[in-house]
């Protein structure tokens, strides 16, 4: 079993653009980030949507990566908050998804993913998810703040990183500054598109 994190970022560092909410789920011109995996162009920043589409064999296959093998999914209340009523009926994920908050609320089941709530704290969800993941891997999948708390915890086995090409300038970047000790990391694979360049990590202990 690996609990790893994937996420995606700018060149610059960038996870989310700014302003992350319901109005913009992904922050202020955030859907520049995602384009390697065929989202749509983002409308608040002048980038034609006609540049996005079906994605690169490669990039497809990077995106495939993050569902095969995993038993459960970690994320952060923002995350759901701005994700859930996109991502339809079947909750996207499909398998149990365990959401760090401070309130406490029932399970929500959609389709075949069960949201649960978890007050107790990011290391809890954690040893939930390895639970519920029975054997399989667990995602830390966002947002970029608690993916950057589970590394400073040292919860995390490896690191999934899809760089994109273009410097933001601003939003919320994966690595904040703080007192984070040096992680020595170990590459794995790496994987390049005009879209993105795909990179997985051991992170050394």
């Amino acid at each position: 079993m690996t609990v790893f994190i994937d996420m995606t970022v700018s060149l610059d560092g960038v996870a989310a653009g700014p302003e992350v909410g319901l109005s913009h789920p992904l922050g202020i011109g955030g859907g520049r980030l995602h384009r390697w995996i065929g989202m749509g162009g983002d409308q608040d920043i002048d980038d034609p949507p006609a540049r996005a589409g079906e994605p690169d064999g490669i990039d497809a296959a990077a995106a495939a990566a993050m569902f095969e093998g995993t038993g459960a999914f970690v994320m952060g209340r923002t995350m759901f908050d701005v994700g859930i009523d996109l991502w339809g009926p079947d909750g996207a994920f499909g398998v149990p998804a365990f959401v760090v908050t401070h309130r406490a609320e029932p399970v929500l089941v959609r389709g075949a993913t069960t949201f649960t709530f978890v007050t107790e704290g990011l290391e809890t969800a954690v040893h939930w998810a390895r639970d519920a993941a029975q054997g399989r891997d667990v995602c830390i999948a966002g947002g970029p703040t608690l993916a950057d708390a589970a590394l400073r915890a040292g919860l995390v086995d490896e690191l999934v990183l899809h760089v994109v090409p273009v410097l933001f300038g601003e939003g919320t970047r994966l690595f904040e500054d703080g007192p984070l000790h040096r992680v020595e990391l170990m590459p794995l694979a790496t994987t390049q598109t005009a879209a993105a360049t795909h990179q997985r990590y051991a992170v050394l202990r």
